[in-house]
């Protein structure tokens, strides 16, 4: 009867479980009373300091301990600390930073075990699956343990097993969790914005979608097919054949560990060329494709000999809707303008503040947080400064921070921190800005064209400071090309929706009742370096032709409706 509630159940359903759990009370009894023996030490110690005035001395080894207990509690307590370490509205700073160090990995399992189960999965015997498996694990995490394996095709694979009785313990600790939630959630001093019920159940569907391997095979071919045509992400190949709900095997990526004690120079690459293509990937991952990879950690990244960055580990994935993507574009916008009451309400949009907050006292505490990281200092912006600075406002306004917004904290805090590891001078708006503005610069699609314009013009006056530091800061990328730039940009003045950009730009040169001939040279002399006249020429035939042609074909369907209503 257990197994079978187990094997049946595929997916989260808290209903379930808690029938389960419900008609066998004494499992629920005895996890609860392991779980308050092994934390009884934090809490008294905690208490302690609170009655005896210690608590300010005492808060790193409290945080160290903590972090201990969780780990010593299992997996499903090691992910819910990893979902603690990006919640800057729940938890102090000095508690943070000590729950970003858990470590996702623990002793391995029993060896024949994995190996059995390898057998009972794919119902083939080692000798038939492989022609050499490692003895041991090479490497053991919370949910599972790796072996290295040649395939009788000779391809070298990695196996993933899974964790003995995994279901049965996380599908109990969360009824647990859940369940103390339910009725002692409303007594904490928590600004969720949510149900701390509901909250626990998406935690709940995302840990199942992480034990569910097949799940974790659609999700890399589909995180392999956004990155297609860039060989630079590399993405192992899954082997279904081999693959299982709890056994996965995938390509083994022979690569180094992204840590900052590797002798790069011996092994040949640039690890500034690997920090790039990690951040710029990370922000595609956001920003264009809206399905990121959420536990960048430093054992799913690696760089390969060819200087590629090699994901693995796709069990932690999340999508983001097309609404949440153009929104973060205006945030970041609004950030780069430094228009803080628009970015006010996009922290409205994007769930940071609830609908009836009044931002108007807001507005300037944001200004303080973020004036001095986007003016004269902005290349000292990071990610987790930022972080740190919000986590003081989350206690004065009433700011939460999205589950799904975790995610993401956590998947670019984390991967800010590997590339500081590789160079502690990194800089993310050396690679982020350049990026940001050739999205914008080159505004593939109408929103990205539209947000350009918001930046380009203020109160209907068009912004020449901004569109330099745009140029110069997408010309600061080296494989920044600006004629094709130039290029799309008169096939927009020309077209029917640049038609509001062109009377823009004619007033816009005379505007103040002057002509701007010194703002217009100061641009030439920003791009005259990039721009040749012969190929400006050659972009900008280009660029008119391609509009005739796309004017022309519009046109087609009508003359022929008009032919046929003739014959006719």
């Amino acid at each position: 009867m257990n197994s079978n509630f187990f094997a049946q159940l595929r997916y989260y359903d808290a209903d379930a479980i808690a029938r389960y759990y419900r008609s066998r009370p004494w499992k629920a009894i005895w996890r609860t009373a392991t779980v308050f023996w092994v934390a009884a030490s934090f809490v008294l110690g905690w208490v302690w300091d609170e009655l005896f005035d210690r608590a300010g001395r005492n808060a790193p080894k409290r945080a160290e301990q903590l972090r201990d207990v969780l780990t010593h509690l299992g997996p499903t307590f090691i992910k819910v600390g990893q979902a603690l370490s990006t919640r800057p509205d729940l938890i102090r700073q000095d508690f943070l930073d000590e729950l970003i160090k858990l470590q996702d990995r623990l002793p391995p399992f029993d060896n024949d075990l994995a190996r059995y189960t390898i057998e009972k999965e794919l119902g083939r015997s080692l000798d038939e699956l492989y022609c050499e498996i490692s003895p041991a694990p090479i490497a053991a995490a919370s949910l599972a343990q790796v072996y290295r394996a040649r395939l009788h095709t000779g391809e070298d694979v990695a196996v993933k097993v899974q964790r003995p009785n995994l279901k049965p313990t996380i599908t109990l600790d969360l009824y647990l969790i859940r369940w103390g939630a339910k009725n002692f959630g409303r007594f904490l001093p928590l600004n969720l914005g949510h149900d701390l019920e509901l909250i626990v159940d998406e935690f709940g569907i995302k840990l199942f979608e992480e034990v569910d391997y097949l799940n974790e095979g659609r999700n890399a071919e589909k995180f392999a097919a956004n990155f297609s045509d860039n060989p630079q992400v590399k993405i192992p190949a899954i082997y279904w054949r081999y693959s299982s709900m709890r056994v996965l095997t995938l390509e083994w990526i022979q690569g180094y560990k992204l840590t900052g004690n590797l002798d790069w120079e011996t092994l040949g690459i640039d690890p500034n060329s690997v920090i790039e293509v990690g951040v710029t990937s990370g922000l595609q991952q956001l920003l264009e494709h809206g399905f990121f990879h959420a536990d960048p950690h430093p054992g799913n990244l690696f760089a390969t000999a060819e200087g590629q960055m090699a994901y693995i580990d796709f069990g932690m994935m999340d999508q983001l809707e097309e609404s949440m993507k153009e929104n973060l574009v205006d945030a970041l916008v609004h950030l780069i303008n430094r228009d803080y009451q628009d970015l006010a309400a996009d922290f409205v949009k994007l769930g940071f503040l609830t609908p009836d907050t009044d931002i108007t006292p807001i507005i300037p505490a944001l200004e303080e947080v973020l004036g001095d990281m986007i003016g004269q200092s902005v290349r000292d912006f990071n990610f987790k400064t930022v972080t740190d600075r919000f986590s003081e406002l989350m206690y004065e306004y009433p700011f939460r921070v999205p589950a799904k917004f975790a995610l993401i904290i956590r998947s670019v805090v984390t991967q800010e921190g590997l590339a500081l590891s590789l160079n502690p001078d990194f800089k993310i708006v050396d690679i982020g800005y350049p990026y940001i503005a050739r999205r914008l610069l080159t505004g593939e699609s109408p929103e990205l064209r539209r947000r350009l314009l918001e930046v380009l013009f203020e109160d209907g006056k068009f912004q020449w400071e901004r569109l330099e530091n745009l140029i110069s800061i997408a010309q600061s990328d080296d494989n920044f090309d600006l004629l094709p730039t130039a290029g799309l940009g008169i096939q927009y003045l020309f077209s029917e929706e640049g038609q509001y950009l062109r009377r823009q730009l004619l007033l816009a040169l005379t505007e103040d009742d002057r002509l701007h001939g010194e703002e217009v040279k100061r641009l030439w002399e920003l791009v005259k370096d990039d721009v040749q006249p012969d190929r400006l020429w050659n972009v900008a035939i280009d660029a008119i032709a391609e509009f005739s042609a796309q004017r022309a074909a519009s046109f087609l369907p009508s003359v022929a409706a008009l032919n046929t209503f003739g014959q006719k």
